[in-house]
C-alpha cells in the first residue's frame, strides 16, 4: 500500500460542481488517498452531498466547515489541513474535474523540498451546465471529444490535456511563485506546518495562494511544475467579487519584498481556538 495521500477540496454553496468533483474523485487510478473537504460555510446542501458520497467514494471522506463570514479560503484550508492524515496533501477547487491520473500524476511528481503547481482548462458557461445537468463526464473524454469541443468553442484550450514527459524543465523556475494558480497545487504537510499553513490575513477573493507560494520559496522550498500531467477541468462560474483584491495585493507585495515565512494568523490560532474550545467544553472542566 503507497502512502497516504490527502486531497483537500475547497467549496462553497455550489452542491453540483461538489458532486461532479467528487464523482471525478471516486474514479482515480490511485486508490491511496482521502478526502477533505473544505467548506466556507456552506448550507445543508453541500452536507447532503458529502452525506452520500461517504457511501460510494471509495476513499475516506472528512467534512471541515465554519460558519459563513464572507469569503476565508485561508481560514477554511487550515481547519482542513489540521484532518490530514497523509504527508502529502493536494488542493483543489470543488468546482474542478479531476481526471482518473490526477492523484497518481501527483503522487509521482512529488519530491522532498519542492511544492508542485498544476494548471486547468476552463469550461465554457454551455458546456458546464450541460455537465452538471446532464451527469456528463468530460474528466473521462478522449481526444476527438476534446477536439470538437473547442471547435464548438466549449473549452479555452486542449493542449494542457497532453501529457508530457518534462524530466528537468519541471525544475526549469524553482524560485517563480507568480502566473502559478492555487486550484490545483501540493504541498508537504511538514513544509505547510513550518509556513504555518495559509494566512487568514487574506480575505475576501485573491492572493492567498501566491502567499504562500511565496513564503514557501522563503523558506528553501521550491516550486515543481505540474503541466502536461497534473491539469484539470474548470467549471465555469461568475467572477468573483473582487472588493478584497486591492487590499490582498498590498499584503502580497508587502510579503513577497520581505522574508517572512509563517503566517500572521496561520494553521496554529485554528489548532489553538479548537484546542481551547474543547478544553472549555471538557467533563473535568464542567465538573469544576
Amino acid at each position: 500500500m503507497a502512502e497516504l495521500i490527502s486531497v483537500i477540496v475547497a467549496t462553497y454553496n455550489r452542491p453540483d460542481a461538489l458532486n461532479a468533483c467528487l464523482r471525478s474523485l471516486a474514479a482515480q487510478s490511485d486508490r491511496d488517498f482521502e478526502v477533505i473537504v473544505a467548506d466556507d460555510g456552506s448550507d445543508v446542501s453541500t452536507a447532503a452531498v458529502l452525506n452520500e458520497w461517504s457511501h460510494r467514494l471509495g476513499a475516506p471522506l472528512k467534512h471541515a466547515w465554519h460558519a459563513d463570514r464572507g469569503f476565508r479560503l485561508a481560514e477554511i484550508r487550515n481547519r482542513a489541513i489540521r484532518l490530514a492524515e497523509g504527508d502529502y496533501c493536494i488542493f483543489l477547487d470543488g468546482d474542478c474535474l479531476a481526471r482518473p491520473g490526477f492523484v497518481a500524476a501527483h503522487r509521482a511528481l512529488k519530491e522532498p523540498g519542492w511544492f508542485v503547481t498544476g494548471n486547468r482548462v476552463l469550461l465554457s458557461q454551455k458546456i458546464t451546465e450541460r455537465t452538471l445537468r446532464l451527469d456528463l463526464r468530460p474528466e473521462s473524454w478522449g481526444l476527438g471529444q476534446w477536439l470538437a469541443r473547442r471547435l464548438e468553442g466549449d473549452v479555452n484550450r486542449i493542449l494542457p490535456l497532453a501529457t508530457l514527459p518534462l524530466g528537468k524543465l519541471r525544475k526549469r523556475q524553482p524560485q517563480k511563485w507568480s502566473g502559478a494558480r492555487g486550484s490545483n497545487m501540493a504541498f508537504w504537510l511538514p513544509d505547510l506546518i513550518d509556513v504555518d499553513g495559509f494566512d487568514a490575513s487574506f480575505t475576501g477573493w485573491g492572493r492567498e495562494d501566491s502567499d504562500i507560494f511565496v513564503r514557501m520559496i522563503h523558506n528553501g522550498v521550491r516550486r515543481k511544475d505540474g503541466r502536461f500531467a497534473t491539469a484539470v477541468l474548470h467549471l465555469w462560474h461568475p467572477e468573483a467579487d473582487r472588493a478584497h483584491l486591492e487590499a490582498n495585493d498590498r499584503r502580497l507585495e508587502e510579503v513577497a519584498a520581505g522574508e517572512r515565512i509563517r503566517a500572521q494568523h496561520g494553521l496554529s490560532e485554528v489548532i489553538a481556538e479548537i484546542e481551547q474550545s474543547r478544553a472549555a467544553f471538557s467533563p473535568a472542566r464542567q465538573a469544576s
